[in-house]
């Protein structure tokens, strides 16, 4: 039996004005603390405090893509981690090709004391700082106790991924920003539970479409198709902050299963 703990530091949309952006935490029972996605500005910083966590605490994050509300807070998390721990290990950010490419721009246009070279940020001294390693889809990450990790596909942007974290029969999907995917279905199979964006409800499927991303139902067709245990819907806009029982109405007309609808600071655990 192995367990997970799951903190939502972020669960806004990039236009929501009530959210920090995304980034959740994955704490594995005797395991590796992993941080999904990055937030914007220092979000991670002051939500992760407040959960009784400090950026010292991550050295691993998995990256969905290079918008900046999923990225941008890699400097300041980068930044407080050399301040607490100025010798710890390299800080490292798994990602696609093209979101490598993202985060070296970003370091390149926000550090002051440091340089980039193709795969990582150097300090004055010579010492890496944080690197960041293109991951192939499909491809299985080792994240230390058993804990792995794999990319795949979904529909938003060039480069833009989500994930399956899974160890010892226990697996927790990600998908990103997308709109509906057969690649999220597949990748879903099974999964003890479903974390996936609801930026609206189905009357307003044709711009939710036009700016890349899911409604509750979409959501809800994921899970039901993937068969999995149990669904979190992320990724909030403005509008449904406070109206978020509109988004589970629709998704409990497709899926059956448990559902809810994460908020920041939100704290959920999984066993198998």
């Amino acid at each position: 039996m192995t367990s997970v703990r799951i903190t939502f530091l972020g669960t806004g949309a990039g236009n929501c004005i009530h959210r920090a952006h995304t980034a959740i935490v994955l704490d594995w029972e005797n395991g590796p603390r992993i941080l999904i996605d990055a937030s914007s500005g220092n979000s991670v910083l002051r939500n992760a405090a407040m959960m009784g966590m400090v950026s010292s605490e991550f050295n691993k994050i998995l990256a969905s893509h290079h918008h900046s509300d999923h990225i941008g807070g890699l400097p300041h998390i980068q930044g407080q981690r050399f301040l607490l721990d100025p010798h710890g290990e390299p800080l490292e950010v798994y990602c696609s090709e093209e979101t490598a490419h993202g985060i070296r721009d970003l370091f390149d246009a926000t550090s002051i004391t440091h340089s980039t070279t193709e795969d990582s940020l150097v300090s004055r001294d010579g010492v890496t700082l944080a690197k960041w390693c293109p991951v192939q889809v499909q491809e299985s990450i080792d994240l230390g106790s058993r804990v792995k990790a794999s990319s795949f596909s979904v529909d938003h942007i060039k480069g833009a991924i989500g994930w399956r974290i899974e160890r010892d029969g226990l697996s927790v999907v990600f998908s990103g920003d997308t709109r509906f995917s057969s690649e999220v279905v597949n990748a879903s199979q099974e999964a003890d539970i479903l974390i996936h964006e609801a930026l609206s409800i189905e009357s307003e499927k044709e711009s939710t479409y036009r700016r890349g991303h899911s409604t509750a139902l979409d959501a809800a067709r994921v899970a039901r198709m993937g068969g999995v245990k149990q669904l979190v819907m992320t990724h909030i806009d403005t509008t449904y902050h406070s109206s978020s029982g509109l988004l589970v109405k629709e998704a409990a007309e497709y899926y059956e299963g448990p559902i809810s609808v994460a908020h920041d600071l939100f704290r959920i655990n999984v066993a198998s």
